[in-house]
């Protein structure tokens, strides 16, 4: 498996062995470490990974990491969620500005201020938030869960965050019509262009459809099968179509062509066609160079002050026992 090639943007790139495979395994078994990588990774750092996942069964890995180090390739809240389940570990992430579009535009002050104006409603949150905000909820939940999450409130007022889209599909399959949303996106999967798709499946009328819930509706109108990114690689590697389309993060690709490289795998359009804006920017600031880096100097390390942490755990473990 080729490297990708150093870029001097990356730091210490002097400093670094020529061969950073060999390299990473090595210190990774002398910090007595694990590598968590979430599927939106580019392919060498998921080879290296001792796991791949998605965020819920990232969460169930990190529930059972046994190592003193975790080493997250993914985004920041990622990462706490495993130091939320790991208080006694360090964990360390290769770029610590790997953050995340809806937990981002989800500040704890206005979610507090959300809650505050609509008491009594249960509070589900996606996991793509940050751990103050996870703090303040009943209930945490992913894309692969959402729905049976959801269904844990009938008969109370629910309030959804922070994917308008996730939320909108939740409520529609958990029957949930009053569901209370806020208003964020995830910046990869609102690119996603319908005008474009439905060209692109003219061209390939035979290709089935896969899509995330967190696209806009216009584009979950015309997929033939919505789920997780688990669920997206599952369906994919069993489907009996040739050719699928694919409205998630390509880094999903890889995972695909492991078991199923006969397939004719093509990303659902964006709106724009000059950029490559359904690849995650925040996923793909963590590098091999990186990882290597913050194995050899267990930084940046990921903390969550104690008394949040404890507060965040109780709807995380409460997911993960509905989970199971």
């Amino acid at each position: 498996m080729a490297v990708t090639p150093l870029r001097r943007s990356d730091p210490s790139v002097d400093e670094l062995p020529d061969d950073l495979e060999a390299a990473i395994a090595q210190i990774k078994r002398e910090r007595n470490a694990v590598i968590l990588a979430h599927y939106y990774q580019d392919s060498e750092i998921q080879d290296l990974a001792d796991f791949v996942g998605d965020s819920l069964q990232l969460a169930q890995a990190a529930q059972q990491v046994k190592s003193d180090v975790i080493a997250f390739c993914g985004v920041h809240f990622m990462a706490e969620t495993a130091k939320i389940l790991n208080p006694e570990r360090k964990v360390v992430v290769p770029d610590l500005k790997a953050g995340c579009s809806l937990a981002d535009g989800c500040p704890p002050d206005e979610f507090r201020k959300f809650i505050d104006a609509h008491p009594g409603a249960a509070v589900l949150s996606y996991v793509n938030c940050s751990a103050e905000v996870k703090a303040m909820s009943d209930l945490i939940c992913t894309s692969a869960n959402a729905v049976k999450m959801a269904r844990q409130f009938e008969g109370r007022p629910l309030f959804f965050a922070p994917d308008k889209h996730l939320a909108r599909w939740v409520a529609q399959q958990a029957n949930r019509p009053d569901m209370i949303v806020w208003p964020g996106t995830c910046i990869v999967h609102e690119q996603f262009s319908a005008k474009r798709l439905e060209q692109l499946k003219l061209l390939h009328p035979d290709a089935e459809v896969l899509a995330h819930p967190e696209c806009d509706e216009a584009v979950l109108a015309q997929a033939d099968f919505i789920a997780s990114t688990t669920g997206i690689i599952k369906r994919a590697v069993e489907s009996k179509a040739k050719t699928l389309i694919i409205a998630t993060e390509d880094g999903v690709f890889h995972q695909i062509r492991e078991r199923a490289p006969e397939k004719l795998l093509l990303q659902a359009p964006g709106i724009d066609e000059s950029c490559a804006c359904n690849r995650c920017p925040f996923m793909r600031l963590n590098t091999l160079e990186k990882l290597y880096l913050c194995l050899r100097d267990l930084a940046p390390e990921v903390t969550v002050p104690e008394a949040l942490r404890v507060r965040a755990l109780v709807p995380i473990e409460r997911m993960l026992k509905l989970s199971a």
